[in-house]
C-alpha cells in the first residue's frame, strides 16, 4: 500500500506529455497552442515542459527604437515570464495556416498564429511562429520556437495566411 502511494505521489511531480503530444508534429504544434491558450488562470506547465527537447528554447523577436533583438528563454523560463501574465488575462492563440518542411529526424514549422482575449474575438496581434522539432524516442519534441509579430512595415506576407495544402482544394 505504500508503495502504491509513493507512486502515485512521485508520478504528480513528473511531468509527463499527453500520450498524442508527440505523437505527430501535428499534434506536437497543436498541444502548444492548448496549453498557453485559455481562460485567466493557471496553465498545465508540467505537459508545456514535456513537450521540450533538453535544451529546448522559446525566442521571441523584441523590436525597440534601437532596432530588434532576440531574447531566448527556457521552457521553465517562458513559464515564468508568460505564467504572471497568464494568470491575470485571458489568452488564446490559434494557427491560422502552416507551412511543413521535414528531413530524416526534424521538422521545420512556420505557424502563422492569430491572439485573442477570448474565442472569436477580433485578434489583438498576429505572426508566425518558427517551431524546429526533432524525432526521438519519445516522438516529436520541440526544439526551438522562434517568433516574431506583425506589425507596421511587418506585415504576414499573403504566402504565410493560407496552408500549401489547403489552397488546392
Amino acid at each position: 500500500m505504500k508503495l502504491c502511494v509513493l507512486a502515485v505521489a512521485l508520478s504528480a511531480l513528473i511531468p509527463i506529455a499527453t500520450a498524442s503530444d508527440g505523437d505527430s508534429i501535428d499534434s506536437a504544434i497543436h498541444a502548444v497552442y492548448g496549453v498557453i491558450s485559455g481562460p485567466a488562470g493557471a496553465r498545465d506547465w508540467a505537459r508545456f515542459r514535456s513537450m521540450f527537447a533538453e535544451g529546448a528554447r522559446l525566442i521571441p523577436v523584441r523590436v525597440t527604437p534601437q532596432g530588434s533583438s532576440a531574447v531566448a528563454m527556457t521552457p521553465e523560463d517562458y513559464e515564468k515570464r508568460a505564467g504572471a501574465s497568464f494568470g491575470k488575462t485571458a489568452f488564446y492563440e490559434s494557427e491560422v495556416a502552416r507551412r511543413v518542411e521535414t528531413f530524416g529526424n526534424i521538422a521545420h514549422v512556420f505557424s502563422t498564429y492569430e491572439s485573442r482575449r477570448a474565442p472569436g474575438e477580433k485578434p489583438f496581434a498576429r505572426g508566425i511562429n518558427s517551431f524546429q522539432l526533432v524525432k526521438t524516442g519519445e516522438g516529436w519534441k520541440i526544439m526551438t520556437i522562434l517568433w516574431d509579430s506583425e506589425r507596421e512595415g511587418n506585415p504576414i506576407p499573403e504566402k504565410y495566411l493560407i496552408s500549401p495544402e489547403s489552397a488546392s482544394n
